[in-house]
Formats: C-alpha cells, structure tokens, sequence
C-alpha cells in the first residue's frame, strides 16, 4: 500500500489486540483458493438486487465509467472482477484506468487535459484532503453516504471526510506489521517465530548459519522502506511520539528518530543480512522481494521478507500456498509493545453522476468487498463483511483483528505526510531512506536530510 496538505487528518495505527493476531497467524494454517464470482441477476426493474443482498442498484444501461488506481497484476485483475459484478448488476460499462504514483499527479494531468476519471482509488488520506482542496472531489450522495454509515466504523468514515463531508470510501485496507518467512528454510534451520526485536536478530543468525539471507526487501520502491521505519518507530517510540511526528509537531532531528534509525540498521547494515546486499535489494521491487522468498526450493534468495497481508497475493504467484509454504508472525516488539500499523485505499468521485455515486454506493458495501476478500491478496475495513469469505485461517485473523480494533487505529504515516515528502518516488522520505539503506551508518545525515524535507513539505 504506497504512501497532503498542511492540514493533516487524523492520525491512527491499527492498534487491535496483538494477542488476537499473534495467536491467529501461530495456527497451522491451509489456503484454499477462492470460489468463482458470484453471479447475479436484473430483474428487468429500474433497480438491480443481488439475490440475498440488501444492495439496490439503479440500472445504468448506456452509462460509461473510469476508474483510475495505481494497482498492477493480480490486485488490478482481482479488482476488475469487482467492476465486472457492478457491471453485471446496472449494465453500466466500466473501464479500469492504471495511474501512476503519486497518482494526485496523474490525475492533475487527466483534470488538465478534461478527462478525469469517474472514480480515483485514493492511497492517501492527503491525497483526498488535495483533491478537495483542487475541487476536483465529490461528496458522496444520500445513497452512497448511508452505505458507508452503515457498514464502517467511525474512525474509517472520519479519515475519508473533509470538513465535515464524506468523500472517501475505504474499500481497501492492509495490516502492515507483519513478516512473511519460508516454512522449509525455518524447519532446516531450527528456527523460531520471534516476538521481540531482539529474538528476530536472533532467528536472523540462525537462518543465516543454516546458508539461507534472512532479509528480503524491496527497495527499489521508497513506501516498503518507510513501512520497516513506522513499525520500528510505532513500538519503540510509542504512539504519541507517532502521532507528533506524523504531524511535524516534532522534528526529523528528534533523539526518538535517531533510535529508530539506528535499530534499524541492525537489520540494514548488517553484512549479508539483505538478498543482494543494499544494491540489489535497491533494484529489487515489492513483488520481487516477496516471490524471491518463496521460490528457489530449499535454497531462496531469502528466507523473509516485511510486508502487509497483500503480499499473499505474490505469494500465491510464486507458486506457494500460504500457511504451509509461507507462513507469518506480526512485526516483532521493538519497545514494549509489538506494532500495527494499517494503509487504505478509497474510492472518491471525480465526476459527479449517477453512474459514479453508485459505483461508490457498490464499492461501500459488502457485496463489493466480499467478491475481492475471496480471491486473497485483500482486506476489507467493511465491518459487514463475513469473514467466512476470506480464504485462509491467516486472512479470517487478520481481518477480525481490524474490526475489532473498531475505532482505535492509526494510519501509515507517510499516508498522512505531504505526498512530496511522503509519497513521491525519488523523492522526500522514500528517497531519504532509499539512501540510508545504501548507507546505514549515516544516521545524522540522513536525520537532516529527513527534516529538510518534511520542512519544506509541510511549510514548518
């Protein structure tokens, strides 16, 4: 989930019961894959209804729509078959549109040139809080409005409202504290799942005596290395500081990000700890740190790779079957609490119609969501969603945890921060960490240049 304004909405950090997750991924686990689409009728009405939904749709025969979204592969494959649904239901036609990040630019281009997209899927709540403030988004509708209401708590409905309005639907959220690692590499090292910092440096050794690179991590793309970063920071530094720092309410030069940084070069900086060494792991994109882990039979490139419960997806392209191949254990404590950290995706209306608003009446509902939970690789924060739908004991966990957290989360932080400082590819935060991890001996520097940049981009 990649990484506003200078107003920043409110801060959050999935702070559901670590207990909960910690005791769901420790199970054995076995995927299934999902079942096919659900079909569905029109009863030739002015208004469509999925057999045993209470979702009413208006008919849209005629009516052509865009959707723009950053996602690639199997997440934008699997999303098309949430649009082929809402297709099936109104006989509205629904074209995907790929955007590039930061995608506030694409769209700026595509406003330029009087094409907008119907919709955007928005990875940031300042990209919302931009694409209000550029007039550019819509409120949502009566109909959209009261689905949202319905089936998200308030804090979900709150980081997609600006000043008082609902524009963004969630449709999309991750648990972004959790590693992956390859179940055989383990079971010939005699290695463990740890539970604090401390014990993943441990397991590291032990993995790296067995012959096998403990780290996976895909470098190439600034927002994995920012992830490593909020988990290591939520924990040690604790969320208040979080909070403040998600702000710019305390500084980049602040002791707390200094502690940070320099635990996380026990991982960064340790020699032949990270496939390919800095270099490689800079040339390495996400789904390639993720499937490099799971191929290569007993020997792969490594044995673990950081990552939010999408990587299930790349899992299951590298061949491997999660809770047998690929198993997890939640971000290790780095203080006295293990982190958790979530990211979202919402949808937002560029161009006001009724085909968008019941687009995202769809995408506000259960049904919508429950079509894309069953193909893997997807999380929902839809609190109606059945968690009998996702396909392994993993996901089921996972999701519960997020709705139990109800109200009490936090964002990703470089979601919350200016989309230059903390959105940007080759620049800001992704490229300043980009740079320490080529370098994780300079802490200082790379402090100063963290802060020289979060200045500038939030004009304090």
């Amino acid at each position: 989930m990649r990484s506003t304004s200078h107003t920043i909405r409110t801060r959050r950090t999935v702070k559901a019961a670590a207990t909960l997750l910690a005791g769901a991924l420790a199970l054995s686990l076995t995927a299934c894959g999902g079942d096919d689409d659900k079909s569905s009728g029109t009863d030739g009405s002015p208004t469509a209804k999925e057999s045993g939904s209470t979702l009413t749709l208006p008919k849209l025969n005629g009516t052509t729509l865009e959707v723009a979204a950053v996602w690639t592969g199997a997440e934008q494959a699997n999303f098309k078959k949430v649009l082929a649904e809402f297709e099936k239901r109104t006989g509205a036609k629904v074209t995907f549109v790929p955007a590039q990040d930061p995608i506030i630019n694409f769209l700026g281009s595509k406003v330029a040139g009087g094409q907008p997209p119907d919709v955007a899927m928005l990875p940031q709540p300042g990209a919302i809080k931009q694409a209000v403030d550029k007039k550019w988004a819509k409120p949502l509708g009566a109909e959209a409005l009261k689905e949202v209401q319905k089936n998200y708590s308030q804090g979900w409905q709150d980081i997609g409202k600006i000043d008082g309005k609902q524009y963004g639907v969630y449709y999309k959220a991750a648990n972004k504290s959790l590693v992956w690692y390859n179940a055989k590499v383990f079971e010939n090292a005699g290695a463990t799942e740890p539970k604090t910092w401390d014990e993943l440096l441990s397991t590291a050794q032990t993995v790296y005596d067995s012959g096998v690179t403990p780290f996976s991590v895909g470098g190439a793309e600034g927002w994995t290395l920012t992830d490593w970063f909020e988990n290591v920071y939520l924990s040690q530094a604790g969320p208040e500081r979080y909070d403040q720092l998600a702000q710019h309410e305390i500084k980049w030069t602040d002791p707390s990000v200094k502690d940070a940084l320099t635990t996380l070069a026990q991982v960064w900086g340790k020699k032949d700890y990270v496939a390919g060494g800095a270099t490689g792991a800079l040339q390495t994109d996400f789904p390639a740190s993720v499937t490099q882990t799971f191929t290569g039979g007993d020997q792969p490139k490594a044995a673990m790779v950081y990552e939010g419960d999408f990587a299930q997806v790349n899992i299951g392209q590298a061949g491997a079957k999660v809770g047998t191949d690929a198993k997890a254990f939640p971000f290790p404590a780095v203080g006295d609490t293990a982190p958790v950290v979530s990211g979202g995706d919402a949808a937002v209306i560029l161009k006001d119609s009724k085909g968008a608003q019941a687009l995202a009446t769809f995408l506000a509902s259960p049904d919508a969501a429950e079509i894309q939970a069953k193909l893997g690789g997807y999380l929902s924060p839809n609190k109606n969603v059945d968690f009998s739908v996702y396909p392994n004991d993993v996901q089921r966990k996972i999701a519960q945890s997020l709705i139990e957290a109800g109200d009490d989360f936090r964002f990703d932080m470089s979601d919350q921060a200016p989309q230059a400082f903390g959105g940007t590819p080759g620049k800001g935060e992704w490229k300043d960490l980009q740079d320490f991890l080529k370098n994780p001996t300079d802490v200082a520097g790379t402090q100063a240049k963290l802060e020289s940049a979060a200045a500038a981009a939030y004009g304090n």
